[in-house]
């Protein structure tokens, strides 16, 4: 039986806790510097006696397989059940705790109190002064279990550029459900959305259309105004009438007309200076904006010479 108690001046981070646990994952998502949350998988550990300090972040441990009888203890509180496949346990940040008995395999998922802060002001929630994550000593929650075997799967899966995608989004809907279910005060009502002022939708213009010939992201957009992603969509579509994405690209299409109708540009030109990714691009959603392909536009403002650089039919 290993015996391990530890004390901490602060709570334990995410990168901290490995150095600090007596047993070593089997697999983690660590490696692959996915968004959002961290998932270790850990094999069954017979004879536990284990203390450890508060973390600095929200643990839900999943039992992906097997069951073993488990001491728990946080907050003063002793429980003792069998832990079988299909359980979760949920940790809030903050706790100090108790393992006694056998630990089940688990995927532990390390979730950072940003992502909680993130989805409470996605829903417009002003303060995260009443959220609080409950201690749950043991639930049969069907959402922890499929958000935790998409992202075990995914960790089971080759490294590939859309993983951060799936994690990314899986990671916030269980932000959103553990504010959703889990929050120990009353539930989170929204508030009423704000507006951008004329002076950040000016600064935003301004910045888009400075940067139209390369990728603009929604972050970057949402930093200028010093709001999240997430908040930066909904303010700016009640603030414009529009998504930002669209609003971008009418920015690109309106720089090309003025370029196909100013300049003796090539057409193939003005679709990289537009910030499109390809011709064929360009020429599709030129048509979706005007209603003609950039070639017929030209044409009907006599730039029949700018088709020489490009043939955008």
């Amino acid at each position: 039986m290993s015996t391990i108690y530890q004390t901490a001046d602060k709570p334990v981070t995410i990168d901290e806790i490995l150095g600090v646990l007596s047993h070593r994952p089997t697999a983690t998502t660590r490696e692959r510097e996915w968004p959002g949350v961290t998932v270790d998988m850990y094999a069954p550990l017979p004879n536990v006696s284990e203390r450890y300090p508060p973390l600095d972040h929200h643990l839900i441990c999943y039992c992906p397989s097997g069951s073993a009888r488990l001491v728990q203890g946080r907050d003063g509180i002793v429980h003792e059940s069998l832990i079988s496949t299909g359980v979760s346990m949920l940790m809030p940040a903050g706790y100090d705790s108790l393992w006694e008995g056998s630990a089940s395999a688990t995927a532990r998922l390390r979730i950072p109190t940003a992502l909680i802060d993130s989805a409470v002001e996605q829903i417009g929630q002003r303060s995260t002064s009443q959220i609080e994550i409950r201690n749950v000593f043991e639930t049969r929650d069907p959402v922890i279990e499929n958000v935790a075997q998409v992202l075990i799967g995914e960790l089971d899966r080759k490294p590939h550029p859309t993983q951060t995608l799936i994690v990314d989004q899986m990671s916030f809907a269980l932000a959103a459900h553990l504010l959703r279910s889990y929050n120990g005060f009353d539930p989170v009502v929204p508030q009423a959305v704000s507006a951008l002022s004329k002076v950040e939708v000016a600064r935003l213009t301004e910045y888009i259309e400075d940067n139209l010939d390369r990728p603009i992201g929604l972050a970057e957009l949402a930093g200028i105004v010093n709001v999240s992603r997430f908040h930066f969509t909904r303010l700016f579509k009640r603030s414009t009438g529009m998504t930002a994405i669209g609003f971008v690209e009418q920015c690109r299409i309106r720089r090309a007309q003025s370029l196909i109708q100013e300049t003796a540009i090539p057409l193939s030109e003005i679709a990289l200076i537009t910030g499109f990714a390809d011709q064929s691009h360009f020429t599709r959603r030129f048509h979706r904006h005007v209603g003609c392909t950039p070639a017929a536009f030209a044409r009907r403002h006599g730039r029949r010479s700018a088709l020489k650089g490009g043939s955008l039919t």
